[in-house]
């Protein structure tokens, strides 16, 4: 294949560089609205979801199956943990659910502002992808199935 030819650092950075432009492509899409109902955003958001959640199947865990002589148990301790890794990040980071109508902060007291805050949550939510993207194109430039690059572009899409 035509990539195994590239450094993986090289194709990790093309990666990280297209999960950057389809989250920018995807977010310039408020420049054209003003307001918006909320039955189109109760819409927009359950399909989110829905995808997020059919990617995180099809993408991670059946592969991850798969590629484990087909006992589950690998996949399902590494989901696990991660959920337990969630479960931790909430209870300690301070963040608010502006959503359901609460001001007050929950987590750790903490003097960091808002931008500090957004900085380190935009950073959390965007480490995982980018490691699964990073580790897709990895794999691949060093021979491995294209099934990685694959899942690698479905989450990126996700």
């Amino acid at each position: 294949m035509i990539l195994e030819s590239y450094n993986p650092i090289f194709l990790a950075l093309l990666g990280t560089l297209f999960t950057w432009f389809m989250t920018a492509l995807g977010s310039a899409f408020v420049i054209f609205f003003k307001s918006i109902k909320e039955w189109l955003l109760d819409t927009m958001l359950g399909f989110a979801a829905g995808v997020m959640i059919a990617a995180s199947f099809w993408s991670l865990l059946d592969p991850a199956i798969e590629m484990s002589s087909g006992s589950p148990f690998p996949a399902v301790i590494g989901f696990l943990l991660g959920g337990a890794f969630l479960r931790l990040i909430d209870l300690l980071l301070p963040h608010v659910h502006t959503a359901h109508g609460e001001t007050e902060r929950e987590g750790i007291k903490t003097p960091w502002g808002k931008s500090t805050l957004m900085f380190l949550a935009v950073t959390l939510h965007n480490f995982p992808e980018g490691m699964a993207v990073g580790v897709g194109f990895g794999a691949l430039a060093h021979g491995g199935d294209a099934t990685s690059i694959a899942a690698a572009i479905a989450l990126t899409l996700g």
